[in-house]
């Protein structure tokens, strides 16, 4: 079975260690070896996932990176510039689908090679349609041979030349501009919260003060009747 040969980034020499791993040498569960050369990041919100998938990836001298939502992941791809991306379609704070039309907005991180998992295919195409021209997509569950591959296939797409600044693709278009709907809507979301939540804090600090007027209201009572007595 062919092993996914992984692209390094800029001056590093191109692909990775591909023949069987002899003893000693960095495999994936050895993420925290030093001296890694090659990043994936995982970005996937189950545990099992996140932790099966290195024992999956083809040996060779890299870094497993790991995000359980897509908020997390999308920080991570822009500090980290893994050499390969596996991203879950369906995530909490930010989905698989808005952190895809994150990375197809940067002309930098939409060349990271991607592979898109999920169990739900239709809700993917529903997104996007096939083929898939600048990503690969791998339905859950899948084996070792499947996600080498996948990750071939993403790399290979990855390198292949894309539309010149106001040229892009319908779809694409579509992409970009949903994503950033998407996280207008939760942006204006969060400020009608933080807006309620400040009117709620008020009146909390409105009702605190009716025990007092009360007892002010009655001494001003016992005022007046001692006046009119």
């Amino acid at each position: 079975m062919a092993k996914a040969k992984l692209p390094r980034r800029q001056a590093a020499a191109a692909g990775a260690q591909t023949a069987p791993a002899a003893k000693g040498t960095p495999t994936a569960p050895d993420v925290q070896k030093a001296g890694a050369t090659q990043k994936i990041l995982i970005v996937d919100d189950a545990k099992v996932i996140r932790a099966s998938l290195p024992e999956m990836l083809p040996p060779g001298n890299f870094q497993v990176l790991e995000a359980k939502d897509g908020e997390e992941g999308l920080n991570l791809i822009r500090q980290e510039h893994p050499n390969v991306i596996i991203l879950d379609w369906i995530l909490p704070r930010m989905s698989g689908w808005e952190v895809f039309g994150q990375l197809q907005a940067s002309p930098e991180l939409q060349m990271i090679p991607l592979v898109v998992i999920s169990g739900r295919k239709a809700e993917v195409m529903e997104k996007l349609s096939e083929p898939f021209e600048y990503f690969e997509f791998l339905e859950k569950p899948f084996n070792e041979k499947h996600l080498n591959q996948a990750i071939q296939s993403a790399i290979a797409k990855a390198k292949l030349p894309r539309p010149q600044a106001g040229t892009l693709s319908a779809q694409t278009t579509a992409v970009v501009a949903d994503s950033t709907d998407a996280s207008a809507e939760i942006k204006a979301l969060n400020e009608k919260m933080a807006a309620m939540q400040a009117e709620i804090k008020g009146l909390k600090e409105q009702v605190a003060e009716i025990p007092a007027l009360k007892k002010q209201l009655a001494q001003m009572m016992a005022f007046v009747k001692q006046k009119l007595s």
